[in-house]
């Protein structure tokens, strides 16, 4: 009898708590994931367990600061191994990158749930924003040479190409369509004029979503809480699974859990949900 794929799941909770209070429990009971991966979780880890409840294994990098970012991955199979390995030993990631390896028969996964900070053009968050961009860059390679099968979920804060925001052409001196910004995806997965693009090319990651979707609009993950934005999929793909060669080629079902109403969200984001049949 065929294995049953691996559900990973990846969302921005926007505040675990109130994502809960919201539906985001009853989604989670109906989906049959294996890995959720969480971004912006801003709660403790007591918090986290509790929402959760026994049957899952928590691994939670919280925020410095209190009430802001954090990341988390819960699992129906319990890691073997976490850390945090980001940057320099002084790097503080502050919440926002978390590594965990899970057994999968006899191979082993690496889960990344990584938050990459939003930044803000010629200020200093911008400044900050591509220090993280520049230490993930820096790990990426080491994380495919200690496992095949390795995959960086969550909150990039970046749309890499055209197609990846609606409203591009308004936003290309934003943070988040900066030329320096998509810049990094072209090294992580090729730029798109690269005939090998998201088939090698780069680092040789692949941007699973883009992969799926095609050269089509979206899908969007993302969408402003102000004016009609939902309403009008006025959105951008700012949440991905990039994941190694042979992970990718195991992908059999990618999906956006896209609400069926404004009033229905529980987070200004989407999950997006990956089966991978290892």
């Amino acid at each position: 009898m065929p294995q049953k794929p691996l559900r990973i799941a990846s969302v921005n909770v926007n505040g675990v708590r109130a994502s809960f209070r919201k539906g985001m429990g009853e989604w989670l009971a109906s989906r049959e994931v294996d890995i959720l991966a969480m971004q912006e979780v801003r709660a403790a880890t007591d918090d986290l367990t509790g929402l959760l409840g026994d049957e899952w294994d928590v691994v939670h990098d919280p925020a410095t600061a209190k009430g802001r970012a954090g990341v988390a991955i819960a699992s129906r199979r319990r890691a073997s191994i976490h850390r945090v390995e980001l940057g320099d030993t002084d790097f503080d990631t502050a919440g926002r990158w978390l590594e965990a390896d899970y057994e999968v028969g006899e191979r082993i996964v690496t889960v990344v749930s990584t938050y990459v900070p939003t930044g803000e053009a010629d200020t200093p968050k911008e400044v900050e924003k591509l220090r993280f961009l520049d230490a993930m860059e820096a790990r990426m390679p080491r994380l495919a040479e200690h496992s095949a099968l390795a995959l960086i979920v969550g909150d990039l804060n970046v749309g890499h190409r055209t197609l990846d925001i609606k409203n591009w052409k308004g936003n290309v001196k934003k943070a988040g369509f900066l030329p320096v910004e998509r810049a990094y995806f072209d090294r992580f997965v090729g730029a798109e004029d690269d005939p090998a693009y998201n088939t090698g090319a780069g680092l040789g990651w692949i941007d699973v979503g883009r992969k799926a979707a095609g050269e089509v609009p979206g899908p969007y993950t993302w969408w402003s809480q102000r004016g009609k934005a939902f309403d009008t999929d006025t959105g951008w793909r700012i949440d991905y699974h990039l994941a190694t060669q042979a992970l990718a080629e195991t992908v059999v079902s990618y999906t956006v859990d896209r609400a069926a109403a404004y009033d229905e969200r529980w987070s200004d984001h989407s999950p997006v949900v990956v089966d991978y049949a290892i």
